[in-house]
């Protein structure tokens, strides 16, 4: 028996899921999550097999719940549930270590296959979100993006910095490069760009 932790800030179609899971014969749905917090938390108290997230939640995404159950949990298989799946968040998503990206219009016979196959340790990327991916024409560099992602946040250079581990400097240049292959006047500019194109 696969034991799954489902976390999804959507009670309907998250209990929708875990119903549906539920009447298959080798899945079990150990627990239910409305955050990423709550998913961080569950997984540590219920070890389960596969986790499945939702990318889009309030507070911690699907990304960074992912990276913090996969820090304390190396081994963890971890499938993102996504409505938007653009390219920049696929590379964020497989730097972060999740197995398996799909989108949340995925059949549930689907989706069941996709649990086995993860949980076996391979891989699923949904083909649509992966030709997505290959004909992604980003510009910019990991760090450049790194800057922008928290750009969006709201955070200042400072504290990007200590976010990054980076000096304030080389931040600057990031964003610099950023706006000058964005051709914004601002990082704020660089960074609504970047998300209208799907990079981020």
């Amino acid at each position: 028996m696969i034991r799954v932790l489902l976390a999804d800030d959507e009670t309907l179609l998250r209990r929708s899921i875990a119903a549906l899971l539920d009447l298959g014969d080798g899945i079990e749905v150990v627990a239910q999550a409305g955050d990423g917090a709550g998913a961080v938390s569950l997984a540590a108290e219920h070890e389960p097999d596969v986790v499945l997230l939702d990318l889009e939640m309030p507070g911690m995404d699907g990304i960074d719940a992912a990276t913090a159950i996969l820090a304390s949990r190396p081994g963890q298989a971890v499938v993102l549930l996504t409505r938007h799946a653009r390219p920049g968040v696929l590379r964020r998503a497989l730097s972060a270590g999740v197995r398996g990206f799909v989108p949340k219009s995925i059949d549930p016979d689907e989706l069941e296959r996709v649990i086995v196959q993860v949980h076996g340790g391979r891989r699923y990327i949904d083909a649509d979100i992966s030709a997505a991916a290959m004909m992604d024409d980003c510009p910019l560099t990991e760090r450049e993006l790194d800057t922008l992602r928290l750009t969006t946040e709201g955070l200042s250079v400072r504290e990007m910095s200590a976010r990054l581990h980076l000096a304030s400097g080389t931040v600057r240049n990031y964003l610099s490069s950023a706006m000058q292959k964005t051709g914004a006047s601002s990082r704020h500019g660089a960074a609504r760009i970047a998300r209208e194109r799907s990079w981020l």
